[in-house]
């Protein structure tokens, strides 16, 4: 009998039960060196080979050109907030940005200490429950970049696809939490960032993809370390990179590989969020907080009639086995993150235990 439960927490997140059990064995011995992951040189060669290993696997993956960087850093999205703007908002430029919530309001924020910021378009109206459409979009003349967040974690909302800046204006994005749940089209952005705690690996390291021509836009003045150049020329490891994170990350990129590809991935993932939406849609017991046209494959989040019951439900979840249901503090309710990772048997027994608890209150 497994002594693990269904964890639904926003981030960090589950990870594939396969890609736990060879990491178990790579921190006691990478690959019959008698040294482990945790231990290896960044220099040496068996982390340079999974190093190389990981970044093929992302290459293959998401169909990446040549002629865009793959990196591996630190600092997670809220260090990209401001590498962004450092290195691709010139003095006296404008950079468009969508507001769909919290992490693009950081974003935002980062990029006004560089330069002046246009907000195309936003949700904040009705509290973050929707994405813009194409034609609510209002860009500056001629913006440096235009900035968007993929998918809104607290929120539960997510861009069908990406918006269409103007032309010859790179697009940014923010993919923190749900980086490789669907195919992607890199050809169609500068720049793609993405803290791998929510859908792609653990806490510690940051997938970086990004155009090679604009990394060469940033000034010579900018520290060192906060140029993008400088990582591209070091092969993400201009400093100690995060080594077993990028072990891991590596792992679950052939997880993915395994399991089909992005295609495979993405077809799993609306079945499973189909199953918890039903719920939503047909009781009314529970309500869905973002609009049905928005709602996110990733994270879904609801309320309960009351506050108390609500509290009720997490508590009971938990005991059932189905952990990390609690909805983030700024917005209450109830969320559940389904990840690449989740299983659908998980997602199975929150759907049934959701309608089960509706009855019995």
């Amino acid at each position: 009998m497994s002594d693990r439960i269904y964890n639904f927490s926003a981030g960090p997140a589950v990870l594939p039960e396969s890609v736990l059990r060879s990491a178990q064995d790579a921190i006691w011995n990478l690959n019959g060196s008698g040294i482990g992951v945790l231990e290896h040189s960044h220099r040496g060669a068996e982390f340079s080979e999974v190093l190389q290993r990981t970044e093929a696997r992302c290459r293959r993956l998401a169909q990446i050109p040549d002629d865009y960087a793959v990196l591996f850093l630190q600092g997670g999205a809220s260090l990209q907030f401001c590498m962004v703007a450092l290195n691709l908002l010139p003095e006296g430029g404008t950079a468009d940005y969508i507001n769909t919530g919290a992490w693009s309001k950081k974003a935002i924020a980062e990029a006004n200490k560089r330069g002046a910021v246009h907000v195309a378009a936003s949700s904040e109206d009705e509290q973050f429950t929707y994405i813009p459409s194409a034609d609510a979009i209002r860009y500056s003349d001629a913006p440096a970049y235009v900035h968007f967040t993929s998918n809104n974690t607290i929120f539960g909302t997510q861009w069908a696809t990406e918006p269409t800046p103007p032309d010859g204006v790179p697009l940014v994005c923010d993919a923190s939490s749900d980086i490789f749940c669907r195919p992607i089209d890199v050809r169609r952005y500068g720049l793609i960032y993405a803290g791998a705690q929510k859908n792609l690996g653990p806490a510690g390291v940051t997938l970086v993809i990004v155009r090679k021509d604009l990394a060469e836009r940033a000034p010579e003045s900018l520290p060192t370390y906060l140029q993008y150049r400088t990582h591209i020329k070091g092969g993400s490891c201009f400093n100690t990179p995060p080594t077993f994170a990028i072990y891991v990350v590596g792992e679950v990129l052939g997880w993915l590989e395994d399991a089909g590809g992005l295609d495979a991935i993405a077809e799993r993932n609306r079945q499973k969020a189909a199953m918890l939406y039903e719920v939503l849609d047909d009781t009314e017991f529970f309500r869905g907080t973002a609009r049905p046209d928005s709602r996110s494959l990733m994270n879904v989040t609801f309320r309960g009639p009351s506050e108390e019951l609500e509290q009720r439900f997490v508590a009971e979840a938990r005991a059932a086995g189905l952990a990390g249901l609690k909805g983030h503090r700024s917005v209450g309710g109830m969320r559940a993150s389904i990840y690449n990772a989740m299983p659908v048997e998980g997602v199975a027994r929150l759907a049934e235990f959701m309608r089960d608890f509706a009855r019995r209150n």
